[in-house]
């Protein structure tokens, strides 16, 4: 309410209104002036200054009607003065003609008032329509939020005691609105970390400014048995000149939504490993290597350990030694993880088997091809004389575990345990879901390797079984020969030979079948077989590699080989040399100089072409010649040319023994990866 001054307070000048008072002049300018008897303006307050321009020096002492109120007016305002003369009080929207001319809509209490000569004058208060319809409109406002609102909204004084507390915020903390007002939020709902909730409060009221989506997680007696998350945001109350007042909370519950987002989280990450998981698994066709990949997978993005077990059934014989007694229920360790290094499951390692006992979850496991959860009674694999003790100490930590098979085209292989330990949050459901569907798709690639592994072995005893390991004792020449299956992983259809034929001459062959493995090694020892044969039949050079072609065309379309078969007669020291498609031999003389022949070089069997020729290369004592396959030339980071050009480089050696010199070439010409089979074979002229 506004103070003032009347004229009978200072008579010699025009009274001036003396300042403001209190918070409700901030929230609602009330303007206030009185009139005497006579109708003139006797006293006038600096609100009424405010909202209608006259300064009290200027309005005091003049007639408030014909100063105040607009024209069409006058006649009203007489009927009002004389009821407010009569005694009466008059309340009502009126309007007030400002300063300016122009007009303010105004709620007016009218109010009796003695004037100092003690005949009856008036009082009157008005407040500007709009700022009452303002702070209506704005309180409305105000109560609607506070009642309706979802949202948890508080007030709080710079105390911070609640001041004024919603529906939604109570049914938040599982406390009524009324139980909240004068407590502290620590006093309130001391489980929602509310220390740390009022240091943020404190620095809101000491900056004034506003802290936004401050996480609180916790427990309120509105939920007593389960976590919540609120998003929490706090701003300054601030008055009209800026002085904090108290603090504003609002708070939503976000559970759901930290739920959901956690959830998608989860899901995002499990596609991802198992996109990683296609990426990482079966990179090679070594078994070992692959179970290893399938720990990497697993261990520590989902699981704390992982245990990768082969039935020995399954293996083959190059994968450990078969034993004696059936191999039913045995299972051989592939690859294995565990947390510590230091616990006693670090000393099972791979290649260990054991036997599956009787009557237990892996029995079961394996014989019905489902996975199962493992519990520390079922663990019996983990369990081997003579760490029985310690280990079962250390499994009563695991917090769970389970055990999935490994079945690729409807046979059970074997299976993989995977664990957590009790500082982790157990296996979920979904959880269950992603281990079983990695371990489903490894399970493809450990039948790839498996399969592999044991194709390259019948393949590579097929190959060793076809192919000399020992050259002939042959009339006027020295022999040497390798073969080298590429990379120790894959077997090919190269090969060499050496056939003694009649009238001291002899036979060398050597031979490349286009493809890998098993079927490329048997096709091979069905062209060593038929190249002998022909051989044994004084077949000449040409004519053989013609009737070496229709045997390829007989085995198939697809069927593809090179060759070149060479007839040394050391008698004249004539060899002659037919190729089909086959690199060039190279021929070194007793000088040192090299030569790659470039006589007719063929077409490859089975490409139906039958356009072989021979050349004839006079090879004295002391020569050298040497046959090879294209795996010794050609690599990724080289041409044949540039093959050709280090194996020359590693025949100016020649005077080395034959041996020695074998070895080097290879030494020389062939990376440490190596990418293709390769066969050689050396003929050195005897001298005489």
């Amino acid at each position: 309410m506004d103070t003032y001054q009347s004229t009978s307070e200072v008579p010699d000048q025009p009274a001036a209104a003396v300042g403001y008072a209190g918070v409700l002049r901030e929230l609602l300018p009330i303007a206030l002036w009185r009139e005497d008897a006579d109708g003139r303006i006797v006293e006038w307050s600096l609100a009424a200054q405010d909202l209608l321009g006259h300064r009290p020096e200027d309005i005091i002492g003049l007639p408030g009607s014909a100063v105040l109120v607009p024209e069409a007016n006058h006649e009203l305002a007489d009927q009002l003065t004389r009821r407010v003369q009569s005694g009466e009080t008059v309340v009502g929207t009126l309007p007030v003609r400002h300063r300016d001319g122009h007009r303010v809509p105004m709620e007016m209490w009218i109010v009796p008032a003695v004037d100092r000569q003690g005949r009856m004058g008036a009082m009157l208060i008005a407040v500007e329509t709009s700022e009452v319809l303002h702070m209506r409109d704005s309180l409305a406002a105000l109560q609607s939020l506070f009642t309706q609102s979802p949202i948890g909204l508080a007030t709080l004084g710079t105390d911070l005691r609640f001041l004024r507390v919603n529906d939604a915020l109570a049914r938040m903390n599982g406390v009524s609105a009324a139980e909240h007002l004068g407590k502290r939020l620590t006093e309130v709902v001391p489980g929602v970390n509310a220390v740390a909730l009022e240091a943020t409060m404190q620095q809101v009221l000491e900056r004034g400014t506003a802290v936004v989506d401050v996480r609180r997680t916790g427990r309120t007696p509105a939920d007593p048995d389960n976590d919540h998350t609120w998003s929490c945001s706090y701003a300054p109350l601030l008055d009209g000149s800026g002085r904090a007042l108290g603090v504003i909370a609002s708070l939503i519950d976000i559970t759901d939504g930290q739920r959901a987002q956690a959830d998608a989280e989860r899901a995002r990450h499990r596609f991802a490993l198992l996109a990683e998981a296609g990426t990482r698994i079966g990179t090679t066709l070594d078994l070992y290597q692959t179970a290893q990949e399938i720990v990497d997978v697993l261990v520590p993005q989902l699981a704390d350990s992982a245990d990768v077990q082969l039935l020995e059934a399954v293996l083959g014989p190059d994968e450990g030694p078969v034993p004696t007694a059936s191999t039913r229920g045995v299972l051989r360790r592939l690859a294995a993880r565990f947390p510590d290094p230091n616990a006693p499951t670090a000393k099972l390692a791979p290649g260990q088997t054991f036997q599956i006992p009787m009557g237990t979850t892996y029995e079961q496991v394996i014989a019905e091809g489902r996975p199962m959860n493992l519990y520390l009674d079922d663990i019996p694999a983990l369990i081997t004389s003579p760490r029985a003790e310690a280990l079962r100490t250390y499994l009563a930590t695991l917090g769970s575990a389970r055990l999935v098979p490994l079945v690729a085209r409807g046979t059970v292989l074997g299976a993989v345990a995977v664990t957590r330990t009790r500082e982790r949050e157990p296996f979920d459901e979904q959880d269950y879901v992603l281990v079983d569907e990695l371990v489903a798709r490894a399970a493809l690639n450990i039948d790839n390797a498996r399969m592999y592994t044991l194709q390259r072995q019948a393949a590579l005893t097929l190959q060793r079984s076809l192919t000399n390991s020992a050259l002939p004792q042959v009339p006027g020449l020295e022999l040497t020969g390798r073969y080298l299956p590429a990379s120790d992983h894959d077997v090919g259809g190269d090969w060499f030979d050496a056939i003694p034929l009649p009238g001291g001459r002899t036979g060398l062959v050597i031979g490349d079948v286009m493809g890998h493995g098993i079927h490329a090694a048997a096709v091979m020892g069905q062209l060593r077989t038929a190249v002998r044969t022909l051989a044994r039949h004084d077949v000449p050079p040409a004519q053989l590699l013609r009737s070496l072609d229709a045997v390829v065309a007989d085995l198939g379309e697809d069927e593809m080989a090179t060759c070149v078969y060479a007839v040394h007669d050391s008698a004249s020291g004539v060899c002659v040399i037919a190729r089909a498609g086959h690199p060039p031999p190279a021929v070194v003389t007793p000088g040192g100089s090299i030569t790659f022949l470039d006589g007719p070089p063929g077409t490859p069997l089975g490409a139906g072409g039958q356009d072989f020729r021979t050349e004839e290369v006079q090879l004295p004592p002391g020569s050298l010649l040497v046959l090879y396959t294209d795996g010794l030339i050609e690599a990724r980071d080289r041409d044949l040319d540039e093959g050709m050009e280090q194996l020359a480089g590693a025949l100016r050696q020649v005077d080395q023994p034959l041996e020695e010199l074998c070895e080097g070439i290879l030494r020389l010409l062939l990376p440490s990866a190596q990418q293709d089979d390769v066969a050689v074979l050396l003929a050195r002229t005897r001298r005489t």
